[in-house]
């Protein structure tokens, strides 16, 4: 299959990427690294790469950005970063590229674990990460041309313990060649609408 994978470079893509690419031809797309670049907040340049790619078996989003910091202080501007981005971005993903993709194929988005498992500051992650799960259920009753979707909601990956363990406390740490297997039954099996957790 032919697969754009967005967001390659960050650790939930690498695991992603490490268990597709032995068996797809994957074109790997970041913000500012892989064989194309593209800006998910923006409708223009998410359409652009589907311009550059043509047309594709699968799309996988491992992207998007959200902010941290405790409710309190919390400003509407700061939910909507991850609105726009990791929620929007991804929905623009689907959208954008439901033209672009094969009879049959498949968008797999990524949420993660804090809208069922929440930590301190992780508030709006947790919101925009429920909002991936309610779009892909909803969306999947009405895909085109058995057009598949789910969403993976990983808990924090192994390799992201040094940089992000201290905020998640008693969080078991997920392994990523689990996450990645997670992508793999997505991408080549046959379910949609699912929030596939892997904790």
């Amino acid at each position: 299959m032919k697969i754009i994978l967005v967001g390659a470079g960050g650790d939930v893509g690498r695991a992603a990427h490490a268990e597709l690419a032995s068996r797809h031809d994957i074109i790997t797309v970041g913000r500012t690294s892989g064989d194309i670049q593209v800006d998910i907040e923006n409708r223009a340049s998410i359409e652009a790469m589907y311009r550059k790619t043509g047309h594709v078996d699968a799309v996988v989003s491992a992207a998007g950005t959200v902010h941290f910091g405790p409710l309190t202080d919390f400003t509407e501007e700061q939910f909507m970063l991850g609105l726009r981005n990791k929620v929007m971005g991804q929905v623009n993903l689907v959208l954008a590229g439901l033209d672009h993709v094969t009879d049959g194929g498949s968008f797999t988005l990524t949420s993660g674990v804090l809208d069922r498992d929440p930590i301190r500051m992780g508030s709006g992650a947790a919101t925009a990460n429920g909002a991936l799960g309610g779009f892909v259920v909803g969306a999947a009753i009405e895909m085109p041309r058995q057009l598949r979707i789910n969403v993976i909601s990983p808990g924090l990956l192994d390799v992201s313990e040094e940089r992000y363990g201290n905020a998640f406390p008693g969080h078991e740490r997920v392994p990523s060649d689990r996450v990645g297997r997670a992508f793999a039954k997505s991408v080549e099996g046959a379910i949609t609408g699912q929030v596939i957790v892997v904790e």
